[in-house]
C-alpha cells in the first residue's frame, strides 16, 4: 500500500468522523442550551432526534405517493418541518412536565427516561417495529472526486453545510437577540434576571422548545447516513451528553470543539482497530481527560 493510498483511506475515514461530528454536534448543541440554562438532564433528547428523522420518512413518503414531481425540492422543507415539529413536542413537553421538576435533577432524568421508553414504543405501535428510510433526492446521491482514490459523499456535505449553517445561526442567537440576552442573563443570575423584568420561566420554555427542534434537525442530518427505527436515538444520546459534559456545559465552543475531537479520534482509530476497541479508546481519553480537567475544555465563568 503506497504513502498515497494510505492517505486517501486516512482522509476518507477523516470524512466519516465529519459526519459522526455533524450528528453529535447537532444534538449535543440542543443539549448545551438545555442543560445549560436549566440544568435538565433531558433523557430523551434521542427520541426528539428520532421524530425528525421520521418527519423526514414520512414527507418523503406521502410526495413519493401524491406528487412524485416534487421528490427533487421536498427535502429542505421537510428539515424545517422537523424542526416544528420536535420544536411543538418540546414546547408541550416543558408545559407538562419539565417546568415542575425544576432543581430536581435526579426527578428530571426519571421523568425524561419514562418519556424516551414511551415514544419508542409509539414509535413502534404507529409507524414502524423496523427501521425505515426515506427517498432522498437525486441530487444527496452520489460522490465528489477531487483528487484519484479520493471519493466523498455529497450527502456528507450537504451534512457538513447544515451543521455549519445551524450552528452559526444559534451563536448569532445566543449573542445577537433578545433571546439570547434573555438566556444569558438567566444563566448568569436568575434573581437578578428576574427582577430587571424578564419572564425566566417563558425563557426557559422557548430554549427548551429550541433545543428539541435542533434534535429534530439532527434527525433530519441522520436520515441522509443511516436508516432510523425506533431505538435509533438512544444510540446517541450517552455520545451526545459526553459532547456537552467534555466540552464544558453551557458552553457551544466546548460542545463544537469536543462533537469533532470525539468523531474523528473515533472514526480514525476504527480503521486500525476494532470498532469496539475504538470506542473503548475514544471512552478513555475522554475519561481521563475529565479526570484531568472535570469542568471540561471551554467551562463557563458566571456568577452565582
Amino acid at each position: 500500500m503506497t504513502f498515497s493510498d494510505i492517505l486517501n483511506i486516512t482522509l476518507m475515514q477523516g470524512f466519516s468522523g465529519l459526519s459522526l461530528f455533524s450528528v453529535l454536534l447537532l444534538m449535543g448543541l440542543g443539549l448545551a442550551i438545555i442543560f445549560g440554562q436549566m440544568g435538565v438532564i433531558n433523557m430523551a433528547h434521542g427520541e426528539l432526534m428520532v421524530i425528525g428523522a421520521y418527519t423526514i420518512y414520512m414527507v418523503s413518503k406521502l410526495v413519493q405517493i401524491y406528487a412524485p414531481s416534487l421528490l427533487p425540492y421536498y427535502f429542505p422543507f421537510a428539515i424545517a418541518l422537523a424542526f416544528c415539529n420536535s420544536f411543538i413536542f418540546g414546547w408541550i413537553l416543558e408545559w407538562l412536565l419539565i417546568r415542575h421538576l425544576y432543581k430536581r435533577p435526579l426527578d428530571t432524568l426519571l421523568a425524561t427516561w419514562g418519556v424516551s421508553l414511551g415514544l419508542q414504543q409509539c414509535f413502534r405501535t404507529f409507524i414502524s417495529p423496523k427501521e425505515v428510510s426515506p427517498v432522498l433526492p437525486e441530487w444527496l446521491m452520489g460522490s465528489w472526486a477531487p483528487r484519484d482514490g479520493l471519493d466523498i459523499p455529497i450527502n456528507g456535505l450537504f451534512v457538513l453545510g447544515l451543521v455549519i449553517v445551524v450552528t452559526c445561526s444559534v451563536l448569532f442567537a445566543t449573542y445577537r437577540s433578545r433571546w439570547g440576552l434573555r438566556v444569558r442573563a438567566t444563566v448568569s443570575n436568575r434573581t437578578m434576571a428576574n427582577a430587571t423584568g424578564i419572564n425566566t420561566k417563558r425563557t426557559d420554555r422557548l430554549t427548551f422548545a429550541i433545543g428539541c427542534g435542533i434534535a429534530g434537525i439532527a434527525g433530519a442530518a441522520f436520515t441522509t447516513i443511516g436508516s432510523t427505527g425506533p431505538t435509533s436515538g438512544s444510540l446517541y444520546i450517552v455520545d451526545s451528553f459526553l459532547v456537552v459534559t467534555f466540552g464544558g456545559a453551557a458552553s457551544l465552543l466546548g460542545t463544537v470543539t469536543s462533537a469533532f475531537a470525539i468523531a474523528q479520534t473515533q472514526s480514525i482509530s476504527e480503521f486500525f482497530i476494532s470498532g469496539s476497541m475504538a470506542r473503548v479508546l475514544t471512552l478513555s481519553l475522554i475519561v481521563l481527560i475529565l479526570m484531568l480537567r472535570p469542568q471540561g475544555l471551554f467551562a463557563n465563568k458566571v456568577r452565582r
